[in-house]
């Protein structure tokens, strides 16, 4: 076995430490302190976005003011060619073999090894000899000019000499001995030269390049020229590539090595032109039958089989010996299979903070975009450039998505965001217009949408996906899409008129009819600002229908003396000061939450004219909002690193795939290594350490991978079947429990495996289980709710209490009634006054997480459902949280250890949908008691359903069983028409948001689509 390449080990006091060293710096090198006199001698992350040609004089490659030593560790030599090929008839042609100088590096905290014979050397003094003679000859081109004018005349002269060897046959040992001091003093004085030492012969015989000594992507690996086939991708649908020798072509690259990743680059223009991620599939081949090549190395992964050729039997071994030696040394954890089938490992002592509801997610979203140094990854089911992450609006502009990022790409920071690319026949969410919009901005904003529907023949399947990733070291992962409709709080609003009635409204638009211009800039302030320019953001016009006051943020500050708060009026070049003039017209009204196409009601009305954000769609007179109750995540460090990578996998993949995507205005994305991810330079505020794992739901289709991953789907049944107390489920969907027919994931069949064993072993257990009271479609329930909506309450209600799989069903046939001491089934509603009417809407729960025993927690994008779980339909990431300190707290009357996470994010969740944030006196402190389970969970449930039903006369409801009991259930008026005192009466018993769930609503009606309609010519899959 060849000698492994030392472990790096990580030195980063090192520049201290040489500088007392100067001598042998040789300190005429004034020129090689690349960094303008900045002694941090590291090479920023970004270097990588900026690789130029190989042999360009301005090849950023060393680190500044750090010298490189070199020492020959051994000499091999094969006294005989028996030794390696076993051939007899050999032994008389070749005595010996040329000797093999195995040579160790050291640059700073990089330490790497190469090898090399007496002819390399022979070869590299002589292009240096030719390069000397050159750099003497004043050429007129404009490169050589640059390349003589950064070299001094003193070097030019002094090249070091190369003494005479005795050739290729070093017999004796002490010849060996003393060619091998002469070659390191050689190759120490050459290195100490910047002008030879950045000459990329040079660079090319130590193995160095642009993206050896990158601090963030982790110690130095092997690197060098190598050829390298085309083909052996694995692109669903394409898979004739590369299966006869006709196919092939061979390129000439530079390979680079490194802990997680192999790539390479083209040497004449320095691209990186692919990225392999070391996974649990990787393996190195070096027979002939596995390369189809003479002195050929073959690596497999997941995504990839790359085969390249070496010069010669014992170059390839080297090759094939020492990448493997190396990623087994320094990234052995990508190499094994973890927890729950994930790609991921689980990772101790994170960092990690949950969210309820979007407005601290996009509160904390926006201040660490704000932090951005290098990079932002963001993909989303749906992103609308337009909306405000902090509100009320008080700062402009300052805190909108397109501005927040747009204010980052002019800082240099590279953004990177992947969309889905919707059927646009079947869904309003106009991917294209948000791509536009982005990319737009400024050439640092990157954007891509996948898939393309007809050339991967991907109809059905979406990328679901929430993540935000920071550097690489911090990730949002969740349920919130950066989107209209997403952002809301504990208070789950129902209206957005601001404090204007509509009658003052309309009498305050009658006065004043030139309130604004044609432009949508108000002219209040009395300068008349001149239209914006054309290439501006879109206009905020409030509502479109002119009936808030107008109301000058501007002049308000003013009054105050705020004029020079920075964020919000800036003193432009002229001296005076700009109100909130940035492409949005002034802020109408009591600043609202909800502008324009963020206010909305998706089951009422779905989204219409996206191009257009700040007009609404829907009256805010007549109609109330549908509130949104979501979850989401933030973790730190090594645990960001794992997101991380699944996006950067997702985009290099997309990135061979399309064409378009081809070009170089798209880079491939390298992930930073592990070995320095505790190193974080920017934390969310308020998070506890606990041990994190990603889990992933991915495909050939959506990632690339050979073997699909359904990590997610994995982890929630191994949780529920662990956990010993409870689970407390939150989930738009709840479509389980598998027949093997039109079904297939098992969670709800791990909830009743988990209950009938605790009933069996007479022991207390509780399942919450909390979900949207309609599905989030279109369509009006007062009429049934329409196709879409019906095909999803039916396979919801399948799960829960219809037909011989359901939950309900099979716990009954254990246990008859007592099923309810086990399982509650919920919804969540709100009311409000809008306009002198009461209205009612339902909250959508549109959260996707579950806790365990109050020490366990999921939270992810992944629904209750086969497109979610199953791994080879939807694309979903989740992490998974498990405390690791622990607090004192009650478990059924006993005193029990919780974990800070997982206790925190219950109780917030109690509090809010059980009205526990106004009236502290609820206790929720124990999950299962029966005083909790009856008389609180319970008793709510029961009693906020039953006063709704009585006052709005809203659905769904249980005393709905058929069409025919709809009608006559409709027919009766609710008490907020006919006694409006009395239904004031009773909404103030209301507590929370919580509802039972209408269990036997439509029970008598077959819900699924009928035979004709255009839901019902879709395959199934699409609803489960």
């Amino acid at each position: 076995m060849l000698g492994k390449p030392q472990p790096t080990t990580s030195r980063l006091d090192l520049v201290n430490s040489d500088f007392s060293d100067a001598t042998s710096l040789d300190l005429g090198e004034g020129e090689e302190i690349d960094y303008d006199g900045n002694w941090d001698s590291r090479i920023p992350f970004s270097a990588v976005y900026a690789t130029v040609g190989f042999k360009e004089a301005n090849a950023k490659v060393y680190l500044p003011t750090v010298p490189i030593t070199a020492r020959i560790l051994e000499v091999e030599r094969f006294t005989t060619a028996q030794d390696r090929f076993n051939l007899s008839h050999h032994r008389s042609v070749n005595k010996s073999l040329p000797a093999v100088f195995k040579i160790e590096l050291k640059h700073g905290e990089f330490t790497w090894v190469v090898k090399r014979k007496e002819k390399h050397f022979l070869e590299l003094h002589r292009e240096l000899r030719t390069y000397k003679t050159f750099m003497r000859i004043p050429l007129p081109s404009r490169s050589h000019t640059v390349r003589r004018r950064t070299v001094r005349k003193s070097e030019v002269r002094e090249m070091p000499s190369l003494p005479r060897g005795g050739g290729d046959e070093l017999v004796r040992d002490e010849q060996v001995s003393s060619r091998r001091r002469q070659l390191e003093d050689y190759l120490n004085k050459l290195l100490r030269m910047a002008m030879y030492r950045k000459y990329h012969h040079t660079m090319e015989f130590i193995d160095v390049s642009q993206l050896s000594f990158i601090h963030d992507l982790g110690p130095k690996g092997l690197e060098g020229m190598i050829h390298k086939r085309s083909g052996g991708h694995r692109i669903p649908g394409m898979n004739c590539c590369g299966h006869s020798q006709a196919c092939y072509r061979w390129s000439k690259r530079w390979l680079v090595v490194k802990d997680s990743f192999l790539l390479y680059m083209k040497p004449d223009s320095g691209a990186i032109s692919f990225v392999l991620l070391v996974d649990k599939e990787f393996s190195i081949k070096m027979d002939s039958k596995d390369t189809e090549t003479k002195h050929g190395v073959r690596i497999d992964s997941l995504s990839r089989t790359l085969v390249f050729k070496c010069s010669s039997y014992r170059h390839a071994r080297w090759w094939g010996q020492s990448i493997e030696s190396f990623v087994r040394s320094h990234g052995k954890a990508f190499l094994r299979d973890h927890r729950f089938g994930s790609f991921a490992q689980e990772q101790e002592n994170i960092p990690a903070k949950w969210y309820v509801n979007g407005k601290t997610y996009m509160e904390d979203v926006a201040d660490a975009l704000e932090e951005a140094k290098e990079e932002i990854f963001i993909t989303d089911w749906w992103l609308s450039p337009e909306i405000f992450l902090k509100r009320p609006v008080v700062e402009g502009n300052r805190w909108r998505l397109d501005c927040i990022l747009k204010r980052k790409a002019q800082q240099g920071v590279r953004i990177f965001v992947m969309l889905y690319k919707e059927v646009e026949l079947a869904l309003g969410i106009n991917s294209g217009y948000s791509k536009r919009t982005l990319m737009h901005l400024h050439p640092n904003i990157k954007v891509m949408r996948h898939p393309d529907h007809v050339s991967s023949s991907v109809y059905l399947w979406a990328h679901h996906e929430k993540i935000v990733v920071i550097d690489q070291s911090v990730a949002f992962v969740g349920g919130i899409d950066l989107a209209y409709g997403r952002w809301d709080d504990r208070e789950h609003r129902l209206t957005d008129v601001g404090s204007v009635t509509r009658s003052v409204a309309l009498e305050q638009v009658r006065n004043t009819h030139s309130v604004s211009s044609a432009d949508g800039v108000s002219q209040s302030n009395g300068r008349g600002t001149p239209p914006s320019e054309p290439t501006d953001l879109p206009k905020l016009k409030g509502i479109g229908r002119n009936r808030m006051v107008r109301f000058s943020i501007y002049r308000h500050l003013h009054k105050h003396n705020l004029q020079h708060v920075d964020s919000v009026s800036s003193v432009d070049r002229s001296g005076s000061v700009r109100s909130l003039k940035t492409g949005v017209g002034e802020l109408q009204g009591n600043t609202r939450f909800w502008h324009g196409k963020d206010y909305c009601n998706f089951v009422y009305k779905d989204w219409i004219q996206l191009e257009k954000p700040f007009d609404d769609f829907i009256d805010r007179y007549t109609t109330p909002r549908m509130p949104w109750h979501d979850i989401a995540s933030v973790v730190h460090g090594r645990g960001a690193r794992d997101v991380a990578r699944h996006f950067i996998q997702r985009w290099n993949f997309t990135k061979i795939m399309k064409p378009k995507y081809r070009s170089l205005f798209y880079p491939f994305l390298l992930p930073k290594s592990h070995s320095g991810a505790n190193e974080i330079r920017y934390q969310v505020p308020g998070c506890v350490n606990a041990k994190v794992q990603a889990l992933r739901s991915a495909s050939d289709w959506s990632a690339g991978i050979k073997y699909h991953e359904e990590s997610i789907h994995t982890a929630y049944i191994q949780v529920i079947a662990k956990s010993k107390h409870y689970i407390y489920i939150e989930n738009q969907f709840f479509i389980s429990c598998a027949d093997n027919r039109t079904v297939y994931n098992k969670i709800g069949d791990a909830i009743i495996e988990r209950v009938i064993r605790a009933h069996k072993e007479g022991k207390k257990y509780r399942v919450y289980v909390v979900t949207p009271l309609l599905p989030g479609f279109e369509g009006d329930i007062t009429t049934g709710g329409g196709n879409a909506i019906q095909a999803v309450m039916h396979f919801n209600y399948r799960t829960m209490i219809r037909g011989e799989y359901s939950i309900i069903s099979q716990l009954k046939k254990e246990m008859d009634d007592h099923w309810m001491n086990y399982i509650s089934f919920a919804g969540l509603r709100t009311h409000a006054e809008l306009e002198g009417r009461l209205v009612t809407e339902l909250i959508y729960v549109h959260s996707k997480m579950l806790i365990a025993d109050d020490n366990t927690v999921i939270i992810g994008s992944a629904n209750i459902n086969d497109r979610s779980m199953l791994g080879k339909r939807d694309s979903e990431v989740a992490v998974i949280v498990e405390d690791s300190e622990k607090v004192p707290s009650v478990m059924d009357g006993q005193e029990y250890e919780a974990g800070p996470y997982a206790l925190q994010l219950r109780l917030e969740c109690f509090r809010t949908i059980l009205g526990g944030h106004t009236d502290t006196t609820i206790d929720l402190s124990d999950p299962i008691s029966d005083r909790f389970y009856k008389e609180v969970w319970m008793t709510t449930a029961g009693r906020n359903a039953t006063i709704y039903e009585k006052v709005f006369r809203c659905l769904p409801s249980s005393l709905v069983r058929n069409m025919s009991e709809l009608e006559q259930y409709q027919s009766k008026p609710g008490l907020a028409q006919t006694d409006l005192s009395r239904a004031q009466e009773e909404l103030r018993k209301i507590r929370g948001f919580l509802v039972q769930f209408p269990l036997d609503f439509l029970s008598e009606h077959n819900l699924m689509p009928s035979v004709g309609t255009k839901e019902a010519m879709v395959p199934t899959e699409i609803w489960t």
